[in-house]
Parts: C-alpha cells; sequence; structure tokens
C-alpha cells in the first residue's frame, strides 16, 4: 500500500485492509467506524485516515494499543478511478455541467497533496458517481477563474455558454463557481438570460477533496438534481445543513454566502429557499418559475463597469463620494445604515452626485429586512434628494442590476423605475418574519 508505510502498511495488511475497504480502529477504549481514506504527503505519517458516516474525514494516530478490524471490503474510490465511461439513457435527462473554476471544479492528487482543475466528464463522475443515476452528462471547461476575480466579461461569457446549450437541446445547465461571488454571478444570469424555462443551476463547494468533510459529491448531485426538475429559472443549490444529508435551491437573486467554511454557508435572504434536495428528489415550497416549452432562450447582456457599492459607516469622508463623481461613476449603491440611512456629511456630494444624472439607490448592510426611508427625518431628507429605495433587495443584487441597468439606459427615471422593479424575483412583495435565523440557546441557556 503506497500510501502508508512501516507499522501502519504491517497493520493494515495484518487486517487485509485496503484503501476504500470499511475498517474499525479501537483505541484506548474508544471505536471509530469508517471507510480508509488514502494519506497524502502533507499528512502525518503516523495517522490513519477515516471518512466517517457523517462524512468527516478524521486522523487517527497509531499508537501500540491500536488494534484494525475489517469490517466489509468496499468498492474502489471514486476519487482514484480512471477512465469511466457510462453509457447514455435516452430516459434520463441531458444536462451539461459548465466549469468556471472553483473549488467543486478540482480534484486532489493524493501523492503531493496538491489540488489542480479537473473537468473532464470522466472526473466529474469520479467526483460525485451518483449523477450518473440522474442524468446523462456533458462537460465544458470554460475558464478557471479564482471567483473573485470575476467580471462582467466572463458573467457574458457564461451566459451565452449557457444559451448555446440550452438552445442546442440540454435539458438543463449546471455551472461549477468558486463561492465568494457565487451571488454575484447567479444574479448577472437571472437578469441576462430572457425566455429561460428550464434550470440553470449554480454549484459550488466549501472544502476541496484534499480536506475533511468535502461537500462536492453532495453539491454535485444535488445540482443536477435541480438541474433535471421542472425548475424554469436560475437558482443555487449548496448544502442545507452541517451533515450530508440535504442540499437548499436558493432563488439566484436572494442567495447570499454567510459563512466563511460552514458547508451549509449559502442562505436565501429575506425569503424562504426555493426547495430542497434529498436523495435524489426535489421538493420545492416557494413559488417558482416553472420548466416550460422549449423556446430560444435570448442573451441581454451588457454591463456599466463603473458602478459603486459604497458601505456607510460611522466617519465616511465626503471624498469617497466626491472621487467617485470626479471619477465618471455613473451610479452608486448605498449600503445604509439600518432602514437606509447616511450621515448628514454626505448629503452635499450625494446631491451633486444625483444633479449630475448619477442615480444612487438605497440598500440596508442588516442583511436581513427592508428599507424604509419614511421613518426617520434622516430617510425622508436623502429621499427629498433623489436617493430611492430598493425595498429588500440584497446590495450584491442592486449593484449587479445597476450595472445591468445602466447598459441599457442612462434616463434617471427610466433607471430608478428599472431598479424598483421586479425583474427576477430580486424583491420580495412582502417582509417575512420567519426567514431570519434564530439562535439556539444551550439548554443551561
Amino acid at each position: 500500500m503506497e500510501e502508508y508505510q512501516d507499522i501502519i502498511k504491517e497493520l493494515l495488511e495484518s487486517a487485509s485492509a485496503d484503501i476504500g475497504d470499511i475498517i474499525r480502529i479501537e483505541k484506548k477504549n474508544r471505536e471509530f467506524e469508517g471507510i480508509l481514506m488514502p494519506r497524502t504527503e502533507r499528512e502525518a505519517p503516523n495517522h490513519i485516515v477515516l471518512k466517517l458516516d457523517s462524512g468527516y474525514n478524521i486522523g487517527i494516530e497509531v499508537t501500540r494499543d491500536l488494534k484494525i478490524d475489517k469490517i466489509r471490503e468496499g468498492k474502489e474510490l471514486e476519487m482514484e478511478r480512471r477512465g469511466v465511461k457510462v453509457e447514455q439513457d435516452e430516459e434520463k435527462s441531458d444536462i451539461s455541467i459548465i466549469g468556471t473554476g472553483g473549488t467543486v471544479a478540482s480534484r486532489i492528487d493524493y501523492r503531493t497533496g496538491a489540488v489542480h482543475p479537473a473537468f473532464s466528464a470522466s472526473e466529474i463522475y469520479n467526483s460525485a458517481p451518483e449523477i450518473a443515476d440522474i442524468a446523462n452528462i456533458s462537460t465544458i471547461n470554460l475558464c478557471n477563474v479564482l471567483s473573485e476575480n470575476m467580471s462582467p466579461e466572463i458573467w457574458t461569457k457564461i451566459g451565452n455558454a449557457v444559451v448555446e446549450e440550452l438552445n442546442e437541446g440540454a435539458d438543463g445547465v449546471v455551472i461549477a463557481h468558486g463561492t465568494d461571488t457565487m451571488g454575484y454571478t447567479a444574479s448577472a444570469l437571472s437578469f441576462m438570460l430572457k425566455n429561460l424555462s428550464k434550470p440553470v443551476v449554480l454549484v459550488g463547494s466549501q472544502r476541496s477533496s484534499d480536506r475533511p468533510s468535502s461537500d462536492v459529491s453532495l453539491n454535485l448531485e444535488g445540482a443536477v438534481t435541480t438541474a433535471s426538475s421542472d425548475l424554469g429559472e436560475v437558482s443555487v443549490v449548496m448544502h442545507g445543513s452541517t451533515e450530508d444529508d440535504f442540499c437548499l435551491i436558493h432563488r439566484g437573486t436572494k442567495v447570499r454566502k454567510c459563512h466563511t467554511s460552514r458547508r451549509d454557508a449559502f442562505q436565501s435572504i429575506n425569503d424562504m429557499p426555493l426547495g430542497l434536495v434529498r436523495e435524489k428528489k426535489v421538493k420545492f415550497f416557494q413559488d417558482k418559475r416553472d420548466r416550460g416549452e422549449s423556446e430560444s432562450v435570448e442573451l441581454k447582456d451588457g454591463f456599466e463597469e463603473k458602478v459603486a457599492l459604497v458601505k456607510i459607516t460611522p466617519n465616511i469622508q465626503p471624498e469617497i463620494i466626491r472621487n467617485l463623481v470626479k471619477d465618471d461613476y455613473k451610479g452608486i449603491v448605498l449600503e445604509g445604515t439600518g432602514l437606509g440611512h447616511a450621515p448628514e456629511s454626505l448629503f452635499s456630494e450625494i446631491e451633486e452626485a444625483i444633479e449630475d444624472d448619477i442615480p444612487i439607490a438605497m440598500t440596508s448592510q442588516c442583511i436581513w429586512g427592508r428599507t424604509n426611508m419614511r421613518v426617520y427625518s434622516t430617510g425622508r431628507d436623502l429621499s427629498n434628494l433623489g436617493v430611492f429605495s430598493v425595498e429588500d433587495m440584497l446590495p450584491e443584487t442592486a449593484l449587479v442590476k445597476m450595472m445591468w441597468i445602466l447598459d441599457k439606459t442612462r434616463n434617471m427615471e427610466k433607471v430608478k423605475t428599472e431598479m424598483r422593479r421586479n425583474i427576477a424575483g430580486e424583491i420580495s412583495a412582502r417582509s417575512r418574519h420567519d426567514t431570519f435565523p434564530k439562535t439556539e440557546l444551550p439548554e443551561d441557556g
């Protein structure tokens, strides 16, 4: 066994255990049961790596009292298979997976521990073999971009690829994307894609396959299942809990990454998720656009790049707004405090910007809730200057939407009208009080 050496190799051989087998390890009156995993060169040489039923990997230090029993023979690890050939099934959906980069479109080299892009059809099947039971998969390696480097140009490139795949007969499209800016791309596609009648699903992973509890397989399975469903809009599919039990389906304009590392980092904001995926079955519990008759999808692309998202903070300097005007920015989205406020120290600069025909939209940095600029005098004063509220739209979504609208028109009143019009589910008709996350206190709390 190349991955394990010396005493560990001897222990495993004495138990007739090989990588992929289900084994039980006894140590200090404790038992650990799971799949025997390969060990990368970066991991401690005196540890055995097990994947538990929860999906987490653990390393167990080998000591004199350690015992190993083989419970049953496992299957060849999917991540190590080569040359997988999956027969096409006419009764299954044809799903195109477009790779743009990110953790989900990578694999681990267990010899070196390095992560590198992997996006052939066979490698996708290897990462999530369950998807072969769901759909016929084809893959397109469009680009390999860290999500922080996404741009309007790449959004358009992705949009064109989606349109081409759907119009050539794909039943749905999955876009493998880095998680950090996936919400921005989902919003951009939600506004660009017209006559959309099939699912377009963005998916990523929080933890690469070289880390404990990789979420690649379940997320891909959930995304392909959703892409085969009767959904007819853009969505994001990611883990719905910290366990490997289900994925949530989020509307593309209502989703936000809310945690740096948790597998269930993505949440729908100010709305319920569209639905969930569990055991290759989709359950929708929110109004949605349904899959429709085949119609040519159109791409209404174009983004004005000189639009700024400005976070309001104590002691924010007026020069921030003044410099945006000086640098010929075409639009500004304020991430205001509370119900939609900004300090009086910015009023003069805001007024000058609006007089220069620069639209200024107000969102809230509170994440949950709705802007209302009629409650306090500061909000009313900002409204009188010409700042307009965009209800409960996410700041990130508002930024993308304004970039998209300003490419189509520079007329101030038309920009205001379009920003306040619900185009792709970005504005809720009413505020919900059952979507705010509640803190679970300890039992003695």
